[in-house]
């Protein structure tokens, strides 16, 4: 490559980074995990949130409490009811995020999504098994469309040195948890989309982590058949003595994400934000 083209190279790089990250992008932003930190990232770390979602009216979840919250701390909140998996709409929404951040880029990228089937792979009867349309659906939610969201963030000059990508896994990544098999799948491909993310944004300045928390009580686990014993488990192993919180992790990210943390050498990781609990088998 000579110095010309180097120098183009390095020029367009540059023309496309965001003026400043003063965002967070949060996929699932309503309930658990996310709308958790997306109050988080607001009150603690300064940030404007764009939230994308998919909710009914009548849904119970924070949705009111996140929007409240983030506009009480002084910064600006952007719901975005959608299907996130859904590539037209992706970047359809993106289009409206870069115009509302007016050059602005997203210090956090989070996926939090749970959408997923809970079918086991193998049953009496043939209909009660997963089928592929399930399995593909649950892989496409929950870890695959990571990376086509940080790839059209990229491309639209919303990412840039600074930026920081976090997921959610949990211990189901590694762990047999029944009906949990395409979850399971899921959480795994998502720790190796990460590693692979991180090496190729390492040279843009660009860290990508995963989250894997310990055992909490949220409208996902709820969903889980059998999350009472669960809970009954989680409480029994873990050294700390509780479960896991939304707030823990919520706070840990938020933490991550402000400038000076010297989170800036921390990337393609699975940090454990559990109290202890995997580590005691």
């Amino acid at each position: 490559m000579t110095d010309n083209t180097q120098n183009s190279t390095d020029n367009a790089a540059q023309a496309s980074e965001p003026k400043s990250l003063e965002w967070a992008l949060i996929l699932g932003s309503s309930s658990g995990f996310g709308g958790t930190t997306a109050i988080a990232l607001a009150e603690q770390a300064g940030l404007n949130i764009v939230g994308v979602h998919m909710r009914r009216p009548t849904d119970q979840d924070l949705f009111e409490e996140v929007t409240t919250r983030v506009e009480k701390a002084g910064r600006k909140y952007i719901p975005f009811n959608m299907n996130a998996a859904n590539p037209d709409r992706r970047k359809d929404a993106i289009e409206k995020m870069a115009e509302a951040m007016d050059g602005s880029g997203f210090r956090v990228l989070m996926h939090s999504l749970a959408f997923g089937t809970l079918k086991p792979f193998i049953a009496p009867m043939a209909d009660d098994t997963i089928q592929q349309a399930n399995m593909d659906m649950t892989l496409d939610v929950m870890a695959h469309a990571l990376v086509y969201w940080v790839q059209d963030t990229l491309r639209a000059g919303l990412l840039g040195r600074g930026s920081r990508i976090f997921t959610m896994t949990s211990a189901g990544s590694h762990r047999i948890v029944p009906n949990y098999g395409a979850v399971s799948a899921a959480k795994a491909a998502l720790e190796s989309h990460i590693r692979q993310l991180a090496v190729e944004l390492a040279p843009r300045g660009i860290t990508a982590n995963s989250i894997l928390a310990g055992v909490t009580d949220t409208p996902a686990l709820r969903r889980i058949p059998g999350n009472e014993k669960l809970i009954e488990v989680a409480l029994s192993r873990n050294p700390s003595g509780r479960l896991t919180l939304p707030t823990d992790i919520a706070n840990f990210i938020a933490l991550l994400a402000k400038p000076g943390s010297g989170a800036d050498w921390v990337t393609g990781n699975v940090i454990n934000v559990d109290g202890g609990e995997d580590i005691m088998g």
